[in-house]
């Protein structure tokens, strides 16, 4: 990890700490100059979303102007979350670099169940399954 990211990745995570969020900090990467950088403000605008890295990905997306960060790299203070991993891949950033692991207390301990409908909602599957699919097909016409 190159000293001027981590610096950065400090100063930005007592900015954090200065709001009195969790100092967590981001930056994306590519082809050596930094594109974005974010901290998490969720306990300040009370925003699922406001995570350091998802607020990063939102600014090179615009930047960038594609939701696609191939050749990006992601640095973060702490070992991303669940949801921010997710996102990630989402976004194909490339590579991901963290300072510290996630501490034993803020393990997630998620209870959300995900269940999918019974089949007593059969028409409407199969009918939304087309529709997905051929948007998909007609996405990958595209490409």
């Amino acid at each position: 990890m190159d000293l001027n990211i981590v610096k950065r990745l400090i100063e930005l995570a007592d900015q954090a700490l200065k709001i009195g969020d969790s100092p967590v900090s981001a930056i994306i990467v590519k082809d050596d100059e930094i594109i974005s950088q974010a901290y998490n403000t969720r306990n300040i605008t009370n925003n699922t979303l406001d995570h350091a890295e998802i607020k990063a990905i939102a600014s090179a997306n615009e930047i960038l102007k594609s939701w696609r960060l191939n050749n990006c790299s992601l640095y973060v203070t702490i070992k991303p979350c669940e949801m921010c991993e997710s996102v990630i891949k989402e976004a194909r950033i490339a590579n991901v670099y963290y300072l510290i692991d996630r501490l034993e207390e803020k393990k997630q301990h998620n209870r959300t169940n995900i269940t999918e409908l019974s089949d007593d909602y059969i028409i409407y599957k199969e009918s939304y399954n087309k529709k997905v699919s051929e948007f998909w097909k007609s996405i990958r016409k595209k490409d």
